[in-house]
């Protein structure tokens, strides 16, 4: 099995489909687009697999062998504290700064219009399917758990990171978080 012989590889590969995969359902499901931007899909892909695959299979073993205490609920609580304190922060950071170099625009707009925003939805998801993550399943399948779950999620960073930069796309952004909320 790959999984086992090549962590990184197979983690970062599986990433950058279901980055990818995300884009899409965002185009198509969400924005209904006429015509699809493989160009947005291909930076999706990119970032998945040679940013976010292996940075989160890196993290992921971190937490395993550095964040360790006698008490396990105490330990999965202090590796979900870290990881929505320090990785999914820094994570976003990356995200979005990345597309916006890759789309040829403005890094600190994209932040300033997405960032605060998307890090609160973060925080509505994740801390409860790492809780789920870290009690339940084995290392090797962490990364693999996360990307599942984020079709959903990448389908909407996608959607944000498409619609940030403009007040009518931000306006468009709101309703939809008032209708999440």
């Amino acid at each position: 099995m790959k999984l086992a012989t090549r962590p990184l590889l197979t983690q970062s590969v599986t990433t950058a489909v279901l980055f990818a995969a995300g884009d899409v359902l965002s185009q198509h499901a969400v924005e209904k687009v006429e015509k699809h931007d493989y160009a947005r899909t291909g930076r999706m892909a990119l970032y998945g697999g040679a940013i976010f695959g292996p940075a989160a299979t890196t993290w992921f073993k971190f937490l395993q062998n550095r964040i360790t205490l006698p008490n396990k609920n105490a330990e999965i609580l202090a590796r979900v504290g870290l990881d929505q304190g320090l990785f999914a922060g820094a994570n976003l950071f990356c995200f979005l700064t990345s597309m916006s170099i890759m789309e040829g625009s403005d890094p600190k707009k994209k932040l300033d219009e997405a960032y605060w925003t998307a890090l609160k939805k973060n925080w509505m998801l994740w801390p409860f399917v790492q809780v789920a993550n870290f009690k339940f399943v084995p290392l090797d399948y962490r990364v693999l758990v996360v990307n599942v779950i984020s079709l959903g999620w990448n389908c909407y960073l996608s959607y944000i990171n498409s619609q940030s930069g403009s007040s009518e796309k931000g306006r468009i952004i709101e309703e939809i978080e008032e209708k999440i909320e």
